[in-house]
């Protein structure tokens, strides 16, 4: 009995443990079914969520290349029509919307156009492009670009002929020459000639050469500067003037002087006799009294006070003497047509010549036929800002003696040299000029010590009418979110 009742209790015991395991067992089959499942699912919904966000990608990065070739479409279209900014459509506002082909012909796409023409006195274009798919439009990607032409006045100097720069002249921006460069100075930008080498008095240098620097700024040779397809066309400029500026005809006297006002405006004068001192002409001959530059103040007409216009364009056909405060937006233009080479027109830098403001807003461009001169009364630490292009001659300060005035009632001996002269902008010029003029190492005439600063503010934003390149360049690229 003891030996039987040992027996049940072990059967029963391992009948228990079965039922129990097989619960367990089906517990873990259905438990882990279940686990697996979902395992399998988000698995599943992981790899669909990725291919969803990998077709958004996709589309968007496709986007964002339909928008790209919209703005190099555009880019194309300025290039054939510099003018248009309506998508060839005659003037209809836009959005304009352009298809897209892939290629095998069949449209991927469409790209939508908005353009912000230039503002007044600029050459900035907006160009704002839209792309997207057909498959996705809602994925589309949008890219804003400014384009413009670059100004000459991307440059502290350009010239047509051989340059020199002394020890004491100081260059901030770049030069650019289609003959040699003598450099004895210091810069902090690219010093350029289009030469190889040149002669210099019966020597052969390097197209730059000298005892200034960085030396690693000097760049040389590079291609020349086209001046008949960059000086300005006076003409245009001419006609400018007689339609929304102001246009002043001959004096038949020595000329006109404009005194700029800091309040927006300008004193215009009638020059009616100038003095005339000793000195060197430009070619180097001398002359007892044969630099008439000089107005005579005492002996000038006033003829009124004027707004500069609103398109900023002021033309003389004469000779003009200039100096003040420039308070807006303006060029100064001085020609004689038809244009003889005897009758070129001249400017003359006769005082001071500043902005109101440095930052942009207050611009001066000076284009001559001829010279741009500042005469022998001027201060002893001169400043001028401005664009200044002398279309067929120079600018510079001619080479005076220290000998006294001609026909202006002085015999008395006059100083030669200024101290300093400060130049804000641009020097663009088709012949040789200079500042200065030295013998041995002693400044004998024109200003001892000369800084040369670039304007940064024109090379996009320049004075109306002055000339520029002719395409388009891209100045900032971004994407709008």
């Amino acid at each position: 009995m003891h030996i039987f009742a040992i027996s049940k209790q072990i059967k029963d015991f391992f009948s228990i443990q079965v039922r129990r395991g097989s619960s367990l067992i089906l517990f873990t089959l259905v438990f882990g079914t279940i686990t697996v499942s979902m395992i399998v699912l988000g698995v599943a919904q992981y790899a669909l969520t990725e291919y969803k966000a990998s077709i958004h990608t996709y589309h968007r990065d496709v986007a964002l290349h339909i928008a790209e070739a919209g703005i190099q479409y555009y880019r194309w279209h300025l290039a054939h029509d510099s003018d248009d900014f309506f998508d060839g459509t005659g003037g209809l506002p836009g959005p304009y919307q352009h298809e897209f082909y892939d290629k095998n012909g069949d449209v991927l796409g469409y790209f939508s156009l908005e353009i912000t023409p230039p503002a007044s006195g600029s050459t900035i274009v907006v160009v704002k492009s839209t792309g997207w798919t057909t498959n996705q439009p809602q994925s589309s990607r949008t890219i804003s670009v400014r384009l413009g032409f670059p100004a000459l006045t991307d440059y502290a100097f350009i010239q047509n002929g051989n340059m020199s720069f002394s020890a004491t002249t100081q260059v901030h921006g770049k030069v650019h020459s289609n003959g040699g460069i003598e450099f004895n100075g210091t810069t902090d930008a690219l010093i350029e000639s289009a030469k190889t080498t040149y002669t210099v008095n019966g020597q052969t240098k390097n197209g730059v050469w000298g005892i200034g620097g960085p030396q690693e700024f000097w760049n040389f040779p590079v291609p020349a500067k086209d001046f008949v397809g960059i000086t300005a066309d006076l003409t245009a400029i001419k006609t400018m003037a007689q339609n929304g500026g102001l246009y002043f005809n001959s004096t038949g006297q020595q000329g006109y002087q404009a005194v700029f006002l800091s309040n927006g405006t300008f004193q215009l004068y009638r020059i009616r006799n100038v003095d005339c001192y000793n000195g060197y002409n430009i070619s180097g001959s001398y002359g007892s009294g044969s630099l008439c530059y000089d107005e005579r103040q005492s002996n000038r007409v006033n003829l009124g006070n004027y707004a500069i216009p609103s398109n900023g364009v002021i033309f003389f056909e004469d000779h003009v003497w200039v100096e003040g405060v420039v308070d807006g937006r303006v060029t100064l233009a001085a020609g004689r047509f038809p244009v003889v080479s005897s009758q070129y027109r001249n400017i003359y830098i006769s005082d001071n010549l500043t902005y109101e403001q440095k930052s942009g807003d207050d611009v001066l461009g000076l284009i001559a036929q001829g010279y741009i001169i500042v005469p022998h009364n001027v201060p002893t630490n001169m400043e001028i800002n401005a664009a200044a292009l002398s279309q067929f001659r120079s600018i510079y300060r001619p080479h005076y003696r220290n000998v006294g005035c001609t026909n202006c009632g002085s015999t008395s001996a006059v100083n030669a040299t200024r101290n300093s002269l400060s130049f804000f902008g641009s020097q663009i010029s088709y012949e040789t000029g200079g500042w200065k003029y030295i013998s041995g190492n002693t400044v004998v005439s024109g200003f001892i010590n000369t800084n040369h600063t670039y304007d940064g503010n024109l090379l996009y934003t320049i004075p109306p009418g002055f000339p520029v390149g002719e395409t388009y360049e891209l100045i900032s690229w971004e994407e709008i979110l």
